[in-house]
């Protein structure tokens, strides 16, 4: 059986990835941007727009990082509004489950559901570090194993609200303007080590019932969590071998819970990078990799994993001499960098000079090489067979656009790559519901 593929587009957040010396590289903050990224997506019929977020600038050695977007809006502002410019395209928004509280996201995806007409979802994540709490009334932070606790608990409790409104029948009452109830809706009680909270929820079931659930993280829990509560996970696996893995992994775990192959849908982010022909787009990928790592962003980034002031550093030459520092504070903060993800940092440093020795590689083109992220290139039909390769190889059931030049980037991907997805009969020409659930071919929950 042939898959339809699933295509969204990624609104960059925290940002790596635009080329912001690009003429074309525009503003992150005025809502033209946001506007024209979401029709483009919309006109080729795309499931829905994403939006990372950030909670907190990323600073290293104190500083502002040279790539963070100064000045995001909130990200439910934005979504509101780009209901109203849409018609059909879903609207995702990345919202933290550790320093938010269940009844006032909620309340506000529940209403996002019923501007949009049917079309919000909730990409639930956690916060994981100190820095970043401080910026909230609890500060401090949670381990591991209780932020997904919190994060789970969230979830379920958010949904006893949204769930709360079920069977209750709403007759709309014109001359009043208002809903009458002919049932006491919105009743709630929840009560367990995370939330102590009781009242009566006041948003009515949305068009969806509930919002789309989406899930980010790659960790054993993570993928617990997404195997048992998210309709999508928002996957960095974008390669045949680890994608195909993944895919495997997350899909084999949810007949424990009850649910089938298709009520989970994995989406890794992927980048694109067009030309005429594959040489021209392979020659365009790399000027493009070598414009979003600068010699500066090298810098930082090697001294993410060296955890030492590297200023001055000699980038187009081998890489630090010394192993990294393992003790004491770390340089960077407000974002998970390479030095927190790797278990041993010596190791890793290890690595990455046999590479650079291997390959004769200067620490910039190391970088530029371990921190690669252009998924497809080629000219358009290379990157429409490749796509379809993958899903219909079970590697994903599509991808999150992430283009590196924003807010039109993505134009050159809607107007040369989509049509001959739609040729092949393997992506749709017109959207056939009006929900972001009936554009996923999700279920309705009950009630």
């Amino acid at each position: 059986m042939v898959k339809q593929i699933h295509l969204a587009a990624h609104f960059p957040g925290v940002n790596n990835t635009t080329v912001w010396s690009d003429p074309a590289a525009g503003s992150h903050i005025e809502f033209d941007s946001f506007r024209r990224f979401a029709q483009t997506a919309e006109r080729g019929k795309f499931d829905f727009l994403f939006l990372a977020e950030g909670l907190r600038l990323r600073e290293q050695k104190g500083l502002i990082h040279d790539l963070d977007v100064v000045g995001r809006p909130d990200t439910f502002t934005v979504l509101a509004a780009l209901a109203a410019v849409t018609e059909r395209l879903g609207l995702t928004g990345t919202i933290n489950s550790t320093f938010n509280e269940p009844y006032e996201v909620a309340r506000q995806f529940a209403s996002l559901d019923h501007l949009s007409g049917g079309r919000a979802a909730w990409n639930v994540v956690t916060s994981w570090d100190r820095f970043t709490g401080e910026n909230f009334r609890r500060g401090g932070y949670l381990a591991q194993e209780d932020r997904y606790e919190r994060a789970r608990t969230f979830l379920a409790t958010a949904t006893e609200l949204f769930d709360s409104w079920n069977g209750v029948e709403i007759v709309a009452d014109a001359e009043a303007g208002r809903f009458l109830n002919t049932d006491e809706p919105g009743r709630f009680s929840h009560h367990d080590r995370f939330f102590d909270i009781e009242g009566q929820f006041n948003v009515p079931r949305g068009p969806q019932g509930r919002p789309v659930i989406f899930q980010a993280g790659d960790s054993e829990d993570g993928r617990e969590f997404a195997a048992g509560q998210a309709d999508a996970i928002f996957s960095r696996y974008a390669t045949l071998t680890e994608g195909r893995a993944f895919y495997q992994d997350v899909k084999g775990r949810l007949a424990k819970y009850g649910r089938e192959r298709d009520d989970l849908l994995i989406l890794p982010a992927a980048s694109f990078v067009l030309g005429d022909t594959d040489a021209e787009a392979e020659e365009l990928a790399h000027q493009v990799r070598r414009a979003q790592v600068s010699p500066q962003t090298a810098i930082h980034f090697l001294e993410q994993l060296w955890n030492t002031d590297l200023s001055g550093f000699d980038v187009d030459g081998p890489l630090p001499a010394g192993d990294p520092v393992v003790e004491g504070d770390l340089i960077s903060k407000g974002r998970a960098s390479v030095r927190q993800l790797a278990k041993d940092p010596v190791a890793l440093a290890n690595e990455w000079r046999a590479k650079a020795e291997a390959e004769k590689l200067s620490a910039r083109d190391l970088v530029i090489e371990v921190t690669g992220r252009q998924t497809f290139i080629g000219s358009p039909a290379t990157v429409a067979e490749r796509i379809n390769h993958f899903v219909q190889e079970d590697v994903s059931d599509g991808f999150i656009l992430v283009p590196h030049i924003t807010p039109d980037g993505l134009a050159p991907f809607v107007d040369q790559v989509v049509p001959l997805l739609q040729e092949r009969g393997v992506f749709r020409s017109e959207y056939e519901g009006t929900t972001l659930r009936d554009h996923l071919g999700l279920k309705y929950p009950p009630g």
